[in-house]
């Protein structure tokens, strides 16, 4: 017996909520945007967490622990522009 409409809608509905997590770097953007306040832009977080990789969620933790911040997601953004510019592996040579 076929599915009428409101039931095949009410299923579309049910199987929606749950979770589509089938690679690592999804898994990684929803952790950041869990960490962040910021379920709105997880989209972007999994895009970041593809190219980044599992650093990103380091980062983001660092910024989730920091009691002042008011806007996490731009002040990971901001931090991860810095740290992108630096080669993998190197530190800022502020040391004399």
């Amino acid at each position: 017996m076929p599915l009428d409409d409101t039931e095949y809608l009410a299923l579309l509905k049910d199987r929606a909520k749950e979770s589509h997590v089938y690679k690592k770097f999804q898994l990684i953007g929803l952790e950041v945007a869990q960490f962040l306040e910021d379920e709105a832009h997880k989209s972007l977080y999994i895009k970041l967490a593809k190219t980044h990789g599992i650093r990103i969620l380091r980062l983001a933790k660092d910024v989730a622990e920091r009691k002042n911040v008011a806007n996490k997601g731009a002040y990971f953004m901001k931090l991860l522009t810095l740290v992108g510019k630096q080669p993998h592996g190197k530190r800022s040579n502020n040391r004399k």
